[in-house]
């Protein structure tokens, strides 16, 4: 690829095209995000029958950059009762009288299953800090403990996968229009949108700088250009299915001699 995808050392985010796809066949390129869906069905399969690890898919990304739809399309065939979602919401008064980690552990998913975090931990170094919902010496800290977390998931089993989702501010404005004139779409409008929006320099910064101190060797970030639908899910999907034929799993032997066991 001509334009990095996963995070490696310090980077900065305006040299990263949202509108980026490599130069690939449109067509083509759908035609094999098919067969790579395809094969992530196959692999939880493997992945729910050897029960040694799960895997956790997180996207974070500004509202509308289409973290729904790329949940929806790369499990298209995977059996959804191996699929775990969260979708991390303002947080509870139960989950505010924990640490800010407590709920997002409690949602990852038990080995076997995939889960899905639409956002996630990282909203504690992102809107907490755009909006000033906790001061610096609260949210300076938490990069430290989301990376030393990570590693304790990952240590035990966990694959993390990481996706930020990368729309330019002129694709979003298209997709807010496009909510309000389709009615099936319109109840996912909501005026807060765009009352972020109107943070929009301030989240790309927090950005920034959280893909920069959180990107690690044992839970790298992935920069995905999100402006087209069908080249975001080719590479999320590329890289859900390269990660979990890393593992390289095999069926598991029966607990039993099959050979002594007759079924009348």
């Amino acid at each position: 690829m001509t334009q990095p995808f996963r995070i490696r050392g310090k980077i900065k985010l305006k040299d990263f095209k949202p509108d980026f796809t490599d130069d690939l066949d449109k067509p083509k390129t759908k035609i094999r995000t098919n067969a790579l869906c395809r094969r992530i069905g196959e692999l939880q399969q493997l992945l729910y029958a050897n029960a040694k690890n799960s895997l956790v898919i997180l996207f974070q990304g500004m509202d509308a950059s289409g973290k729904d739809g790329a949940s929806k399309r790369v499990l298209e065939f995977v059996n959804p009762c191996g699929v775990e979602t969260t979708s991390f919401k303002t947080p509870s008064r139960e989950e505010s009288a924990h640490d800010f980690l407590w709920r997002i552990h409690k949602a990852v998913p038990r080995y076997g299953n995939i889960g899905i975090f639409n956002r996630s931990h990282y909203e504690e170094v992102l809107i907490v800090r755009v909006l000033k919902l906790q001061p610096e010496s609260v949210w300076k800290t938490r990069y430290d403990d989301i990376n030393a977390f990570e590693k304790i998931l990952t240590r035990n089993g966990v694959i993390l996968l990481k996706f930020f989702l990368h729309i330019s501010k002129q694709e979003q404005a298209e997709r807010f229009r496009d909510r309000l004139k389709t009615p099936s779409k319109r109840w996912k409008f909501s005026t807060v949108d765009l009352q972020m929006r109107d943070h929009w320099d301030d989240f790309q910064k927090v950005y920034e700088d959280a893909l920069n101190r959180c990107s690690t060797d044992w839970a790298p970030w992935h920069v995905v250009p999100a402006d087209h639908k069908w080249y975001r899910d080719y590479l999320i999907a590329k890289t859900v299915v390269e990660s979990l034929e890393d593992l390289k799993m095999k069926w598991p032997t029966p607990l039993v001699d099959i050979s002594k066991i007759k079924i009348n």
